[in-house]
Protein backbone atom coordinates (compact mmCIF):
# COMPACT_ATOMS: atom_id res chain seq x y z
CA UNK A 1 0.00 0.00 0.00
CA UNK A 2 1.68 3.95 -0.97
CA UNK A 3 2.63 5.60 2.10
CA UNK A 4 0.52 8.45 1.58
CA UNK A 5 -2.43 6.42 2.60
CA UNK A 6 -0.89 4.67 5.19
CA UNK A 7 -0.16 7.88 6.41
CA UNK A 8 -3.64 9.38 5.37
CA UNK A 9 -6.30 9.95 8.54
CA UNK A 10 -9.25 11.47 8.56
CA UNK A 11 -9.69 14.92 10.31
CA UNK A 12 -13.48 16.45 11.31
CA UNK A 13 -13.56 18.07 7.85
CA UNK A 14 -13.07 15.25 6.05
CA UNK A 15 -15.76 13.15 8.13
CA UNK A 16 -17.93 16.33 7.62
CA UNK A 17 -17.52 16.29 3.74
CA UNK A 18 -17.67 12.45 3.40
CA UNK A 19 -21.34 12.99 4.92
CA UNK A 20 -22.16 15.59 3.15
CA UNK A 21 -21.30 14.29 -0.08
CA UNK A 22 -23.64 10.97 0.93
CA UNK A 23 -27.00 13.26 1.72
CA UNK A 24 -26.44 14.79 -1.51
CA UNK A 25 -26.42 11.97 -2.80
CA UNK A 26 -28.91 10.03 -1.06
CA UNK A 27 -31.60 13.05 -1.30
CA UNK A 28 -31.99 13.09 -4.94
CA UNK A 29 -31.80 9.63 -5.42
CA UNK A 30 -34.37 9.25 -2.33
CA UNK A 31 -36.91 11.99 -4.45
CA UNK A 32 -36.68 9.82 -7.33
CA UNK A 33 -37.94 6.64 -5.37
CA UNK A 34 -40.15 8.81 -3.04
CA UNK A 35 -41.89 10.00 -7.22
CA UNK A 36 -42.11 6.32 -8.37
CA UNK A 37 -44.41 5.74 -4.92
CA UNK A 38 -45.93 8.51 -5.69
CA UNK A 39 -47.23 7.53 -8.81
CA UNK A 40 -47.73 3.47 -7.58
CA UNK A 41 -49.32 3.64 -4.50
CA UNK A 42 -51.87 6.98 -5.70
CA UNK A 43 -52.44 4.49 -8.67
CA UNK A 44 -52.95 1.41 -6.85
CA UNK A 45 -55.29 2.96 -4.52
CA UNK A 46 -57.45 4.79 -7.01
CA UNK A 47 -57.38 1.08 -9.03
CA UNK A 48 -55.00 2.15 -11.69
CA UNK A 49 -52.32 0.70 -12.60
CA UNK A 50 -49.32 3.87 -12.90
CA UNK A 51 -46.45 3.36 -14.55
CA UNK A 52 -46.04 0.26 -16.26
CA UNK A 53 -43.56 0.45 -19.16
CA UNK A 54 -40.32 2.78 -18.51
CA UNK A 55 -38.20 0.40 -17.63
CA UNK A 56 -39.54 -2.55 -17.69
CA UNK A 57 -40.76 -4.28 -14.72
CA UNK A 58 -43.79 -2.22 -13.77
CA UNK A 59 -42.12 1.22 -15.21
CA UNK A 60 -39.69 1.19 -12.34
CA UNK A 61 -37.62 3.72 -14.94
CA UNK A 62 -40.71 6.46 -14.84
CA UNK A 63 -39.46 9.40 -12.47
CA UNK A 64 -36.14 8.78 -14.24
CA UNK A 65 -37.52 9.47 -17.64
CA UNK A 66 -39.43 12.16 -16.22
CA UNK A 67 -36.47 13.98 -15.08
CA UNK A 68 -34.79 13.63 -18.42
CA UNK A 69 -37.87 15.16 -19.90
CA UNK A 70 -37.44 17.92 -17.93
CA UNK A 71 -33.27 18.52 -18.86
CA UNK A 72 -33.93 18.46 -22.21
CA UNK A 73 -37.14 21.23 -21.86
CA UNK A 74 -36.37 24.68 -22.97
CA UNK A 75 -35.31 26.67 -19.68
CA UNK A 76 -37.70 29.56 -20.34
CA UNK A 77 -37.87 33.36 -18.57
CA UNK A 78 -41.42 35.38 -18.92
CA UNK A 79 -39.82 38.75 -20.63
CA UNK A 80 -41.02 41.23 -17.94
CA UNK A 81 -40.01 39.21 -15.24
CA UNK A 82 -37.31 39.92 -12.49
CA UNK A 83 -35.08 37.88 -14.18
CA UNK A 84 -32.22 37.27 -10.93
CA UNK A 85 -34.82 36.61 -8.24
CA UNK A 86 -36.62 34.41 -10.51
CA UNK A 87 -33.53 32.28 -11.60
CA UNK A 88 -32.57 31.79 -7.88
CA UNK A 89 -36.23 31.07 -6.24
CA UNK A 90 -36.10 27.22 -6.87
CA UNK A 91 -32.82 27.45 -5.09
CA UNK A 92 -33.85 29.42 -1.75
CA UNK A 93 -36.81 26.66 -1.87
CA UNK A 94 -34.68 23.56 -2.10
CA UNK A 95 -31.85 24.04 -0.33
CA UNK A 96 -33.26 24.65 2.89
CA UNK A 97 -34.98 21.12 2.50
CA UNK A 98 -31.30 19.62 2.36
CA UNK A 99 -30.42 21.49 5.03
CA UNK A 100 -33.33 19.56 7.33
CA UNK A 101 -31.59 16.23 6.30
CA UNK A 102 -28.72 17.42 7.90
CA UNK A 103 -29.40 16.63 11.58
CA UNK A 104 -32.16 13.64 10.99
CA UNK A 105 -30.28 10.81 12.94
CA UNK A 106 -30.74 7.50 11.12
CA UNK A 107 -28.62 5.20 13.40
CA UNK A 108 -27.03 6.37 16.66
CA UNK A 109 -23.79 7.97 14.55
CA UNK A 110 -24.96 7.74 11.44
CA UNK A 111 -26.20 11.82 11.61
CA UNK A 112 -24.13 14.70 9.54
CA UNK A 113 -24.68 16.72 12.76
CA UNK A 114 -25.93 16.28 16.47
CA UNK A 115 -26.53 19.68 17.49
CA UNK A 116 -27.67 20.36 20.76
CA UNK A 117 -30.45 23.41 19.39
CA UNK A 118 -31.01 20.45 16.81
CA UNK A 119 -34.76 21.16 17.09
CA UNK A 120 -34.33 25.06 16.92
CA UNK A 121 -32.40 24.22 13.96
CA UNK A 122 -34.93 22.25 11.84
CA UNK A 123 -37.88 24.51 12.82
CA UNK A 124 -35.96 27.39 11.61
CA UNK A 125 -34.62 26.21 8.27
CA UNK A 126 -37.82 24.27 7.84
CA UNK A 127 -39.72 28.04 7.53
CA UNK A 128 -37.07 29.26 5.18
CA UNK A 129 -38.99 27.91 1.77
CA UNK A 130 -41.76 30.33 2.07
CA UNK A 131 -39.26 33.16 1.41
CA UNK A 132 -38.06 31.20 -2.00
CA UNK A 133 -41.79 30.70 -2.79
CA UNK A 134 -42.75 34.60 -2.76
CA UNK A 135 -39.53 34.90 -4.49
CA UNK A 136 -40.78 32.83 -7.14
CA UNK A 137 -44.52 33.81 -7.56
CA UNK A 138 -43.48 37.84 -7.11
CA UNK A 139 -40.55 37.69 -9.97
CA UNK A 140 -43.06 35.55 -12.21
CA UNK A 141 -44.99 39.03 -13.33
CA UNK A 142 -47.72 36.77 -13.13
CA UNK A 143 -50.97 37.48 -12.18
CA UNK A 144 -51.77 33.87 -11.02
CA UNK A 145 -48.33 33.08 -9.72
CA UNK A 146 -47.80 35.79 -7.23
CA UNK A 147 -51.90 34.77 -5.85
CA UNK A 148 -50.66 31.49 -5.44
CA UNK A 149 -47.59 32.64 -3.58
CA UNK A 150 -49.26 34.74 -1.30
CA UNK A 151 -51.42 31.64 -0.43
CA UNK A 152 -48.55 29.71 0.16
CA UNK A 153 -47.11 32.18 2.20
CA UNK A 154 -50.24 32.58 4.39
CA UNK A 155 -50.73 29.04 4.61
CA UNK A 156 -47.23 28.38 5.64
CA UNK A 157 -47.68 31.19 8.05
CA UNK A 158 -50.54 29.80 9.70
CA UNK A 159 -49.71 25.50 9.60
CA UNK A 160 -45.75 26.29 10.87
CA UNK A 161 -47.54 27.09 14.24
CA UNK A 162 -48.77 23.90 14.95
CA UNK A 163 -45.60 22.10 14.02
CA UNK A 164 -43.86 24.30 16.10
CA UNK A 165 -46.32 23.92 18.78
CA UNK A 166 -46.61 19.82 18.74
CA UNK A 167 -42.57 19.96 18.64
CA UNK A 168 -42.49 22.19 21.09
CA UNK A 169 -44.68 19.41 23.15
CA UNK A 170 -42.04 16.38 22.05
CA UNK A 171 -38.72 18.64 23.31
CA UNK A 172 -41.24 18.89 26.79
CA UNK A 173 -41.44 15.01 27.40
CA UNK A 174 -37.61 14.31 26.35
CA UNK A 175 -36.46 17.53 28.08
CA UNK A 176 -33.87 18.24 25.43
CA UNK A 177 -33.57 20.08 22.32
CA UNK A 178 -31.11 17.55 21.00
CA UNK A 179 -32.72 15.17 18.40
CA UNK A 180 -30.76 12.68 19.17
CA UNK A 181 -32.01 12.91 22.67
CA UNK A 182 -35.67 13.24 21.94
CA UNK A 183 -34.76 9.45 20.17
CA UNK A 184 -32.77 8.20 23.28
CA UNK A 185 -35.62 9.65 25.40
CA UNK A 186 -38.05 7.49 23.69
CA UNK A 187 -38.57 4.26 25.87
CA UNK A 188 -41.69 3.87 24.41
CA UNK A 189 -42.32 5.75 21.69
CA UNK A 190 -44.08 8.98 21.96
CA UNK A 191 -46.90 7.86 19.91
CA UNK A 192 -47.79 5.21 22.31
CA UNK A 193 -46.50 6.97 25.43
CA UNK A 194 -47.92 9.22 27.29
CA UNK A 195 -51.00 8.18 26.49
CA UNK A 196 -53.00 10.52 24.51
CA UNK A 197 -50.34 13.10 24.26
CA UNK A 198 -48.13 12.10 21.88
CA UNK A 199 -50.27 10.59 19.47
CA UNK A 200 -52.71 13.82 19.56
CA UNK A 201 -49.33 15.72 18.72
CA UNK A 202 -48.14 13.34 15.97
CA UNK A 203 -52.00 13.83 14.92
CA UNK A 204 -51.37 17.85 14.97
CA UNK A 205 -47.53 17.55 13.26
CA UNK A 206 -48.48 15.32 10.53
CA UNK A 207 -51.95 17.19 9.50
CA UNK A 208 -49.45 20.70 9.58
CA UNK A 209 -46.72 19.33 7.48
CA UNK A 210 -49.26 18.12 4.88
CA UNK A 211 -50.29 21.76 4.57
CA UNK A 212 -46.65 22.74 4.83
CA UNK A 213 -45.71 21.08 2.18
CA UNK A 214 -48.64 21.98 -0.26
CA UNK A 215 -50.51 18.37 -0.45
CA UNK A 216 -53.89 17.51 -0.62
CA UNK A 217 -56.38 18.30 0.97
CA UNK A 218 -54.28 21.64 1.74
CA UNK A 219 -53.15 22.37 -1.86
CA UNK A 220 -55.11 25.11 -2.66
CA UNK A 221 -51.95 27.48 -3.50
CA UNK A 222 -51.03 25.33 -6.76
CA UNK A 223 -54.80 23.53 -7.13
CA UNK A 224 -54.29 23.46 -11.16
CA UNK A 225 -57.80 23.30 -11.32
CA UNK A 226 -57.95 27.12 -9.59
CA UNK A 227 -54.67 28.23 -10.14
CA UNK A 228 -52.67 26.32 -12.36
CA UNK A 229 -49.46 25.21 -10.52
CA UNK A 230 -49.36 28.51 -8.05
CA UNK A 231 -46.09 30.22 -7.88
CA UNK A 232 -44.39 27.72 -10.57
CA UNK A 233 -46.59 29.05 -13.31
CA UNK A 234 -44.39 30.87 -15.18
CA UNK A 235 -41.08 27.80 -14.09
CA UNK A 236 -40.29 25.41 -16.86
CA UNK A 237 -37.22 22.64 -17.21
CA UNK A 238 -34.78 21.71 -14.22
CA UNK A 239 -35.97 24.79 -12.34
CA UNK A 240 -39.73 23.72 -12.20
CA UNK A 241 -38.38 19.99 -11.09
CA UNK A 242 -36.06 22.03 -7.89
CA UNK A 243 -38.64 24.23 -7.16
CA UNK A 244 -41.78 21.88 -7.36
CA UNK A 245 -41.47 18.17 -7.48
CA UNK A 246 -38.38 17.76 -5.91
CA UNK A 247 -38.71 19.92 -3.45
CA UNK A 248 -41.89 18.50 -2.58
CA UNK A 249 -40.75 14.91 -2.58
CA UNK A 250 -37.53 15.65 -0.50
CA UNK A 251 -39.81 17.47 1.63
CA UNK A 252 -41.97 14.65 2.00
CA UNK A 253 -39.11 12.65 2.73
CA UNK A 254 -37.57 14.76 5.05
CA UNK A 255 -41.15 15.54 7.88
CA UNK A 256 -41.58 11.72 7.10
CA UNK A 257 -37.76 11.30 8.91
CA UNK A 258 -38.87 13.95 11.51
CA UNK A 259 -41.74 12.16 12.55
CA UNK A 260 -40.05 8.78 13.25
CA UNK A 261 -37.63 11.09 15.31
CA UNK A 262 -40.25 12.59 17.06
CA UNK A 263 -42.88 10.47 17.45
CA UNK A 264 -41.93 6.65 16.05
CA UNK A 265 -38.39 6.57 18.18
CA UNK A 266 -36.31 7.20 15.67
CA UNK A 267 -33.44 4.24 14.90
CA UNK A 268 -34.42 2.22 18.41
CA UNK A 269 -37.02 -0.65 18.69
CA UNK A 270 -40.92 0.38 18.04
CA UNK A 271 -41.53 -1.19 21.12
CA UNK A 272 -38.91 -1.99 24.29
CA UNK A 273 -38.76 -5.52 23.47
CA UNK A 274 -34.66 -7.00 24.27
CA UNK A 275 -34.68 -9.23 21.12
CA UNK A 276 -35.56 -6.37 19.07
CA UNK A 277 -32.71 -4.75 19.48
CA UNK A 278 -30.60 -7.03 17.61
CA UNK A 279 -32.04 -5.51 14.75
CA UNK A 280 -29.52 -2.29 13.20
CA UNK A 281 -31.25 0.49 13.97
CA UNK A 282 -31.13 1.75 10.04
CA UNK A 283 -33.36 -0.74 9.40
CA UNK A 284 -35.93 0.56 12.09
CA UNK A 285 -35.87 3.76 10.66
CA UNK A 286 -35.98 2.77 7.51
CA UNK A 287 -39.18 0.43 8.12
CA UNK A 288 -41.14 3.52 9.96
CA UNK A 289 -39.66 5.69 7.07
CA UNK A 290 -41.84 3.63 4.51
CA UNK A 291 -44.76 3.87 6.69
CA UNK A 292 -44.66 7.43 6.79
CA UNK A 293 -43.87 7.99 3.67
CA UNK A 294 -47.06 5.63 2.79
CA UNK A 295 -49.34 8.04 5.33
CA UNK A 296 -48.45 11.19 3.50
CA UNK A 297 -49.11 9.47 0.15
CA UNK A 298 -52.04 7.68 1.62
CA UNK A 299 -53.88 11.00 2.46
CA UNK A 300 -53.46 12.53 -1.32
CA UNK A 301 -56.53 10.69 -2.77
CA UNK A 302 -58.39 10.30 0.32
CA UNK A 303 -59.49 13.24 0.99
CA UNK A 304 -61.44 16.07 -0.98
CA UNK A 305 -59.28 19.49 -1.37
CA UNK A 306 -60.20 21.86 1.14
CA UNK A 307 -61.14 25.74 0.02
CA UNK A 308 -58.98 28.36 1.27
CA UNK A 309 -61.42 29.88 3.85
CA UNK A 310 -61.62 26.01 5.24
CA UNK A 311 -58.05 25.73 5.06
CA UNK A 312 -56.88 28.93 7.11
CA UNK A 313 -60.23 28.22 10.08
CA UNK A 314 -58.88 24.35 10.39
CA UNK A 315 -55.57 25.96 11.48
CA UNK A 316 -56.83 29.12 13.43
CA UNK A 317 -59.66 27.53 14.85
CA UNK A 318 -58.62 23.94 14.91
CA UNK A 319 -55.27 22.87 14.89
CA UNK A 320 -53.23 25.82 16.75
CA UNK A 321 -55.64 25.86 20.23
CA UNK A 322 -55.58 22.41 20.18
CA UNK A 323 -51.93 22.21 20.19
CA UNK A 324 -51.43 25.31 22.63
CA UNK A 325 -53.98 22.99 25.19
CA UNK A 326 -51.67 20.09 24.40
CA UNK A 327 -48.66 22.12 25.84
CA UNK A 328 -50.46 22.37 29.00
CA UNK A 329 -51.49 18.99 29.36
CA UNK A 330 -47.79 18.27 28.43
CA UNK A 331 -46.72 20.24 30.79
CA UNK A 332 -49.14 19.20 33.94
CA UNK A 333 -47.93 15.54 32.84
CA UNK A 334 -44.31 16.10 33.54
CA UNK A 335 -45.08 17.70 37.05
CA UNK A 336 -47.65 15.59 38.26
CA UNK A 337 -47.45 12.53 37.17
CA UNK A 338 -45.93 9.70 38.84
CA UNK A 339 -42.42 8.81 37.82
CA UNK A 340 -42.86 4.92 37.78
CA UNK A 341 -45.23 6.34 34.90
CA UNK A 342 -42.66 7.77 32.35
CA UNK A 343 -41.25 4.01 32.21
Amino acid sequence: MPEFIQNFELTAWWILAIKLIVVLTVVPVGALAGGYALHKVMAHLQHRLGPMYAGGFHGWAQTLADGIKFVLKEDIIPEKADKPVFKYAPAIIFIPILLLYLVIPVDRRLIVQDLDVGLFYLLAVSSIPAIGILMAGWSSANKYALIGALRSAAQLIAYELPIVLSAATVAMLAGTLSVVGIVEAQDWPFLFWPPGIGLIAFIIFFAGSVAEMNLPPFDMPVAESEIITGAFTEYSGMRFIFGYFFAETAHMIAFSGLAVTFFLGGYRPIVPWEPLTVIPGIVWFMLKLFVMVFLYLWVRPTFPRLREDQLQKFAWKGLIPGSLGLILVAGAWILYAPEWLWH
